[in-house]
Parts: structure tokens; sequence; C-alpha cells
């Protein structure tokens, strides 16, 4: 007995530091990111660094205004989000209440195939394949831009969302369902109005997992995006994320252009976390009210 309770102790131990471990390399990231980012933002101006429209870091005289690459990973990230929550909702509902075990066996391998895909990869087939298509189909002189990174990030977030939402459907009582059938509803008004509702809580986390898969992708939409510091003006804008200001640039940085690339990542990680917060806070508010 006494073993026992030291083996007990011993292991609540090893999870506690194991906690404390992940804590502290999120206070670390945040701490270094807030003295390496400060810097530049003081010495640009925070106005003229978050609203300026001209990102120009190697000119005679440098401009640092990072709103073009802001707007476009909203507008990518809400593109992405558009096209790839409805795609991974229905997979998700078909793979959980209506596929055959054959068929579901299939997809669920492809669907985790599809997530072992790095996104070098997807950056190469995007633009081998997608981004010609978009210039013929729109008779573009490129089409290399905003849709492009659209397309390519929802299919990136696909994995993410279709197993998350599978999850919540399947932790699902069956009792719900049966009671529902029992009372005259059909399996397909039994699912979307008994199971989705019922699962609502993991496929919101399942959306907030695809929100920051879309949000924090370099490598992909920098090659299918065109990668130029443009406004985002229209879909086929070739235009920069602002993870691909800093991975395109922090190679051959120095001085202020450096220090302004921290804080373009000091940007995007508050970003994220108010995403984050924001979506954690609506989930937890309808907790409550279920």
């Amino acid at each position: 007995m006494k073993k026992r309770r030291i083996f007990e102790t011993a292991v609540h131990g090893i999870f506690l530091i194991m906690g404390l471990v992940t804590v502290g390399c999120v206070l670390l990231i945040s701490v270094y990111l807030i003295i390496a980012g400060i810097p530049a933002i003081r010495e640009i101006g925070l106005v003229k660094f978050l609203f300026g429209t001209k990102w120009a870091s190697t000119a005679a005289e440098p401009q640092y205004g990072i709103l073009p690459f802001i707007l476009t990973s909203v507008y990518g990230t809400a593109g992405a989000i558009v096209i790839g929550v409805p795609i991974g909702f229905f997979c998700a509902v078909y793979l959980a209440k209506i596929a055959k075990p054959a068929v579901r066996e299939v997809m669920e391998g492809a669907v985790s195939l599809l997530a072992g895909i790095p996104s070098v990869v997807y950056g190469l087939v995007g633009m081998m394949v997608l981004v010609p298509g978009i210039r013929k189909l729109f008779n573009l002189s490129d089409g290399a831009g905003l849709l492009a990174a659209m397309i390519v990030l929802a299919i990136m977030i696909l994995p993410s969302i279709i197993k998350v939402a599978l999850n919540a459907l399947e932790a699902v009582p069956e009792e719900y369902e049966s009671a529902s059938l029992a009372l005259g509803a059909t399996p397909i008004e039994t699912y979307f109005k008994v199971s989705v509702p019922a699962a609502g809580s993991g496929i919101a986390a399942a959306v907030v997992l695809g929100v920051g898969r879309a949000i924090g992708e370099a490598m992909a939409v920098m090659m299918v995006a065109g990668n130029a510091p443009n406004m985002p003006d229209s879909l086929f804008q070739s235009v920069r994320f602002l993870t691909t200001a800093i991975a395109s640039e922090m190679s051959y940085s120095s001085g202020l252009q450096r220090q302004a690339l921290f804080s373009i990542a000091l940007v995007l990680f508050l970003f994220i976390m108010l995403i984050n917060a924001a979506l954690n806070f609506f989930l937890k508010r309808e907790k409550v009210k279920q």
C-alpha cells in the first residue's frame, strides 16, 4: 500500500512538472517576443507600424507599415474557414453517422494521410496545379494571390476539423438519438437537430484548431500567394501574410529591419491569443447556457 502511494505521488509529480514546463515555455516565448519586439515599435511608432500601408524594409528610406499583412492574414484565414469548415463539418457528420464501415475506414485513412503531408508539399502542389488553374480560369497574368492561399489553407485545415468534430459526434450518447428516432424524427433530422447540437462544443473546438492552423501557416501560403507586400484589394492580388513576412526576410535582415520582424511576430502572437481567448469565452458561455 505504501509503495502504491509513493508511485502515485511520483506520477502526480511528473505530470505537474510537465504541466509547469509547458506553461514555462509559453511564458518564455511571450517574454522573449515582448523584449525583442517592443524596441522597433517604439522607434517606428505604434500607429505607423500597425496602420502604415507600405512595407519597404530595404529601401533608401525604409517604411515599416504592416497593415497589408494584417488584413491579408485576416482575409486569408476567414476565407479558409468559410471554405474549409462546411466541408469538414459535413464530412465528419457523414463519417460518424452515415458512412458504411468500409467507406469510413478508407476515408479516415485518407484524412490521416492528409494531416501528415508536410506544408511545403501543399505549397508545391498549389504552385504547380492550383495557381496555373486559377490563371487560366480567370484569364489572369498570374494566378498566385489571395484566392489560391485561401484554397490551400482550407485544404490544410480539413484534417483537424474532421478529426475533432468526428470525435465529438461519436461521444454523443446513443440514447439521445434513440429517443429522437422514437419520437418520429428521421435519421437526418436526428443527426442535425440532436447529435450536432449535443456535440457543439467539440465542433467549435475543431473550428478553433482550424483557425490556429490557418493563421500560423507560412511555407505553403508563401508559395501560392505571390509574397508581395500589397494591400489585399482583390482575391487575385499578390499578397503577403504576417507569417510569410517574417519567413521571407529573416534570413538577411539586420538592425531595425530585424527588430521589425520580431515586432510582426509579437503582433501575430497577440493576434492568435486574442482569437483563442474570444472563442474560448463564447464556448464557455454556451456551456453555461446549456
